[in-house]
């Protein structure tokens, strides 16, 4: 049992150190340079396609929501037929 530990002990180790020499690249300021032109279209749209994808795949199924929503209360709000 000791022996898996050390080893598991050894593996995060190399895992931690090897994570923190990479050099990764700062690219805030391409990313503010987009996010700060004035070129009319909105904020959430200026990422690009997938932006655009994500948002209009959110606001069509916030509109079949609230479509279901709606039929689900008139069918509760009509009382059924006895018979």
């Amino acid at each position: 049992m000791w022996r898996n530990l050390l080893g598991l002990r050894q593996i995060s180790r190399r895992t931690i150190s090897t994570a923190s020499r990479r050099r990764i690249e700062n690219r805030v300021p391409e990313k503010q340079k987009l996010f700060q032109e004035d070129n009319g279209i909105p904020v959430h749209l200026k990422g690009g396609l997938m932006d655009a994808l994500l948002y209009k795949v959110t606001m069509g199924l916030s509109v079949l929501g609230t479509a279901y929503v709606v039929y689900e209360l008139f069918a509760i709000s009509m009382p059924k037929k006895q018979k």
